[in-house]
C-alpha cells in the first residue's frame, strides 16, 4: 500500500516561515526534514526540538488529538518512557491550513530501523514495554478520541482485514486468515474503554543501545490514541518483542492487570494480524521486514 500523496508540500522554506510568523526565537536555528511519513512530516529545529505537521487533511485531527491530551498521557507514563508532549502549538497561516506542534526531539532510533526493521527487540525493551501499557491502560474519560479501527471489537474490522489478505502480497495469507477468524470470534472486552496507544508496533518505539541491549527511549506517533480495548496495543508481543522477550511481556502485564484472560491474548494475536498484514503491503522496506517476522511470530508462536 503506497504511502497516500501529500495534500500539501511541507518543507524546509515552509517550516522556517511558519515559525518565523509565530515562534520567531526559533527560526534561524538549523532546519532538516527527518520524517515524511503516512500523516506527518517531521522538521528537526537544532538539537532538541522538533516540528511535527500534517501532509494531509485526514492527519489533521491526530495532530489536534496529540495536542490535547498527550499532557495527560504523559502525567500516566511519564515515569515509565518520554513522549512527544507538545512544547508550543502552531496554527494555520501563509497558505498552511492545519495546526501543527513543536516537540522535543526525543533520543533513540526507531526499534523498526533496526537491521532494517528484522531484528526483535529483547527483554529489556519487553520490562518497560510492559510498564507502560501498565501505566497508560486506565479507564479513560467520556470525551477520549474516538478511532473507527483501532481498539474496537475484531469482528467490525473484518471484512478491511480479510480483503487486504486476500489482495495484498502478505506473506502466509491463508494462515494468518485463519488466525484472524479465530481472533475475530472471540468474546468482546468487558470492563470500561481503557486509554490505548493504538499503534504500538516497532517504528513508533525508540530504542537505543546499552549494555544489556536496546532499552526502550521514547514512545511517539499518538495518533490514533483512542479509548477501548487494551488488546490492540498488546499486539506488540508479536510485533516488536522476541520469544523470551515476548513471555516476559506477556508475564508482566498479566500480573499487573488482572482482568487479562487468554480471550485478552487471543484477541490481541488478532489485532496483530491485522497490523501486521498493513505493514506487510506498506512501500516502506523495513515496515515489510517489520511485517515478515510478526508474521512469523504470531503464526509459529
Amino acid at each position: 500500500m503506497p504511502t497516500p500523496a501529500a495534500e500539501v508540500d511541507v518543507d524546509v522554506p515552509l517550516v522556517r516561515a511558519l515559525l518565523a510568523d509565530q515562534h520567531p526565537d526559533l527560526a534561524e536555528r538549523p532546519l532538516a526534514v527527518v520524517a515524511n511519513g503516512w500523516d506527518n512530516v517531521v522538521v528537526r529545529v537544532g538539537t532538541d526540538l522538533a516540528v511535527r505537521l500534517p501532509r494531509r487533511a485526514a492527519a489533521a485531527m491526530l495532530v489536534e488529538h496529540e495536542q490535547r491530551w498527550l499532557p495527560e498521557l504523559a502525567a500516566l507514563v511519564g515515569d515509565v518512557v518520554p513522549l512527544p508532549v507538545p512544547l508550543r502549538t502552531g496554527r494555520p497561516a501563509l497558505g498552511y491550513p492545519w495546526s501543527w506542534s513543536v516537540v522535543p526531539w526525543l533520543p533513540g532510533v526507531s526499534a523498526g530501523s533496526r537491521e532494517g526493521g528484522s531484528r526483535a527487540a529483547g527483554l529489556p525493551v519487553a520490562r518497560t514495554l510492559a510498564a507502560f501499557v501498565a501505566a497508560l491502560h486506565v479507564p479513560a474519560p467520556a470525551d477520549a478520541p474516538v478511532n473507527p479501527v483501532r481498539a474496537v471489537p475484531l469482528h467490525t474490522r473484518s471484512a478491511a482485514v480479510l480483503e487486504r489478505l486476500a489482495s495484498g502480497p502478505v506473506p502466509r495469507a491463508a494462515e494468518l486468515a485463519t488466525a484472524w477468524r479465530t481472533a475475530a470470534d472471540l468474546p468482546t472486552a468487558a470492563g470500561p474503554p481503557v486509554w490505548v496507544h493504538g499503534d504500538l508496533h516497532p517504528c513508533n518505539l525508540l530504542v537505543e543501545a546499552g549494555p544489556q541491549g536496546d532499552h526502550l527511549s521514547a514512545v511517539v506517533d499518538f495518533g490514533d490514541v483512542t479509548a477501548g480495548d487494551s488488546a490492540v496495543d498488546l499486539a506488540t508481543a508479536w510485533l516488536t518483542l522476541d520469544r523470551e522477550a515476548r513471555a516476559d511481556f506477556r508475564r508482566r502485564v498479566t500480573t499487573a492487570d488482572a482482568s487479562l484472560d487468554e480471550h485478552s491474548w487471543g484477541r490481541a494475536r488478532g489485532w496483530a494480524v491485522s497490523i501486521a498484514s498493513a505493514l506487510a503491503v506498506s512501500d516502506e522496506p523495513s515496515s515489510r521486514t517489520v511485517a515478515r517476522r510478526a508474521i512469523d511470530a504470531v503464526l509459529d508462536d
